[in-house]
């Protein structure tokens, strides 16, 4: 038998293997039961839901809105910090120094602070950041990191020590 023979009769073989245990596991999967909660009582998650909008919307309250549709990054990445610094790079390009902070107050939830110290001898004034995410989803693997979305964005001139 030549090798070519030999190597194709492997591949057909293995193709065969292949669909023959995916059938088997199709087969004899065993089903999960959907548990039906008609008659179990409603948890009150709307009241925290409200105080944390309360709390969201009085940070909001001290910034200037940017509305997203005025954007031309992209909204969606893997990184939190490095989405928000496009975003603003797009918005408003710069060469002065930017402190970043990212803080997840909730696990679905991720805020970049950043401000935006004018270089020296610069007259412009300081300017606050503040970039709201939401966790989008995965990509395709399962190990991959999770995919941001930014939801809201936010600026507010800070003055600097000569005010």
């Amino acid at each position: 038998m030549s090798v070519k023979l030999k190597f194709f009769l492997i591949l057909i073989l293995s193709i065969f293997a292949t669909a023959g245990a995916g059938v088997y596991m199709i087969q004899y999967q065993t089903a999960i039961p959907i548990v039906d909660n008609i008659n179990a009582q409603p948890q009150p998650l709307s009241d925290v839901q409200h105080s944390q909008e309360i709390v969201e919307d009085s940070e909001r309250a001290q910034y200037e809105n940017i509305p997203l549709e005025s954007v031309n990054s992209p909204l969606q990445g893997s990184d939190p910090a490095k989405l928000a610094m496009n975003l603003l790079d797009d918005f408003q390009p710069t060469k002065s120094d930017r402190q970043v902070e990212v803080t997840y107050p909730q696990p679905n939830q991720a805020l970049v602070t950043v401000i935006q110290t004018p270089s020296q001898g610069d007259s412009s004034t300081a300017m606050k950041y503040r970039v709201e995410m939401n966790r989008f989803g995965r990509s395709l693997l399962s190990s991959s990191p999770p995919i941001w979305q930014i939801v809201w964005v936010g600026s507010q001139s800070q003055c600097q020590a000569e005010c």
